[in-house]
């Protein structure tokens, strides 16, 4: 939970960055980042240390996309409660979740971060089919990931005000 906690405060997720990001927009826009650092990575076989200028972009943009765009109209999408409910596993105490999201959250962390370790192999190896198997194993898994948060969301939704808040 160290690392998540981590990641957080890098990414400096204010509960308007929270509010933002929770904008379709933000959240399928957000599926480019991994495929564009695997591009920005990989681009060292043809330029060299210049590939860091790529690199760099992409982690900027990974950082920017949940400022980019505007808060929602409506949290009524699944983007958007997958968004909060990423926020409800992030803030609410753990021995408080339901053991059956623990489990699965669990598993889909586990599918996610083996298909990151392919793609973090084939990267290194120059090998196309890990780096874009590990990438679309990624994302599958994450997306499962997402779509288990908009289960938590509304399984705990009414437990808090603010989280009601969040709805709208």
């Amino acid at each position: 939970m160290a690392v998540i906690t981590t990641i957080e405060k890098i990414f400096s997720m204010s509960d308007e960055v929270w509010a933002r990001h929770a904008n379709p927009w933000s959240v399928w826009t957000r599926y480019s980042c991994l495929p564009l650092l695997a591009l920005a990575v990989w681009s060292r076989e043809w330029i060299g240390y210049l590939s860091l200028a790529p690199i760099a972009l992409v982690c900027l943009w990974t950082w920017l996309n949940p400022r980019f765009f505007s808060k929602p109209k409506t949290t009524n999408h699944w983007a958007s409660k997958a968004v909060l409910g990423e926020r409800v596993w992030l803030q609410h105490p753990k021995d408080q979740i339901p053991a059956h999201h623990h489990r699965a959250i669990r598993i889909l962390n586990i599918i996610t971060f083996a298909g990151f370790l392919l793609a973090i192999w084939g990267l290194i190896q120059f090998a196309i089919w890990p780096t874009v198997f590990g990438t679309i194993i990624t994302m599958i898994g994450k997306s499962w990931f997402l779509d288990r948060m908009v289960w938590l969301y509304q399984d705990l939704k009414d437990e808090k005000k603010l989280y009601q808040s969040w709805d709208y």
